[in-house]
């Protein structure tokens, strides 16, 4: 039997991880581009070329960790409902599992939601997401109620998430909105959008920026990172659902994941890094994508070593 491919490449073993990879191949309301489904794997293969040096850990990657890339989701449900169902009982033993590092890789920003369902029960949480802080990176706010009438659209993604008891939102890179999002971003404290135009635009100040890195060194209590690669320029991730141009840089979302992962009393539970697609030679989209889930894994191993 071909043997399944894994993350970075790397041997797994039998016993208790303490990362896994979850790949969703999920895509049943992408409003635009096609070919989520694919990108998940399309990572993981990609993931066999990226160097595993963490200059953090001053060693290569698992550093001593035992990783474990999961068979991906699958379903032969029809409906989205189902489909969503199924996804929350894949995800719920290892969002609920205190001592592994879970990494989605997606699939349609639309999991989230379902990945707030899941992680619900653990210990961190104490039943309750209201003291969890999702990070957001993203070209787009996911604050519509509804997409063309469907309210578990990947465009409400932030939306729902607050809906299931999320405590508060931090988006960063949003360049593109509906009048709605940008209304509700201004009137639910629980809500902190950081525009693209405020951060990168040339006549913003560069002391934006250096303001939202304190305040992502600053946050207490337990935190979901959520990476749409959308958020990056669309000139690094030419093939995703949704492109937009005037992105983060690959150095401003290195920064900011850094910063993240500095914060003293953060507890980042785990992360997603979704909307990945492989573009016409399969290699430049999921490569960043890799790297993204990478920096993230690394970043948490970080932590363990303070």
């Amino acid at each position: 039997m071909e043997k399944r491919p894994t993350f970075l490449g790397l041997d797994e073993y039998q016993g208790d991880p303490d990362v896994v990879i979850l790949p969703i191949p999920y895509e049943l309301t992408t409003s635009y581009g096609q070919g989520t489904a694919d990108g998940p794997m399309a990572t993981i293969a990609a993931s066999t070329q990226v160097e595993v040096f963490d200059s953090r850990l001053s060693q290569d990657l698992p550093a001593g960790r035992c990783f474990q890339t999961l068979a991906p989701w699958s379903s032969e449900s029809g409906t989205l409902i189902e489909q969503l169902a199924e996804i929350e009982d894949y995800l719920r033993p290892w969002l609920t599992n205190n001592d592994v590092f879970p990494l989605i890789l997606g699939g349609e920003h639309g999991l989230l939601p379902i990945q707030m369902k899941a992680i619900i029960s653990h210990p961190a949480l104490e039943g309750s997401l209201s003291n969890l802080t999702i990070v957001q990176f993203d070209a787009h706010a996911d604050l519509r109620d509804n997409l063309d009438g469907e309210v578990w659209s990947h465009a409400c993604a932030a939306r729902r998430s607050l809906d299931e008891g999320v405590g508060r939102i931090i988006q960063i890179g949003v360049r593109a909105w509906s009048s709605e999002e940008a209304s509700l971003s201004e009137s639910d404290e629980r809500i902190e959008t950081h525009l693209a135009s405020s951060l990168l635009s040339i006549s913003s100040s560069k002391s934006n920026w250096m303001n939202l890195l304190d305040s992502l060194r600053s946050i207490h209590g337990p935190v979901w990172v959520t990476v749409d690669i959308d958020a990056l320029d669309a000139s690094l991730v030419p093939s995703t659902g949704t492109p937009v141009p005037g992105g983060l840089s690959w150095w401003h979302l290195e920064e900011a994941m850094a910063a993240l992962f500095e914060a003293a009393d953060a507890n980042v539970l785990g992360a997603d890094v979704v909307e990945i697609v492989p573009d016409s030679t399969g290699v430049l989209t999921p490569f960043t994508a890799a790297l993204i889930a990478t920096r993230l894994i690394g970043g948490h191993l970080s932590t363990r070593i303070r």
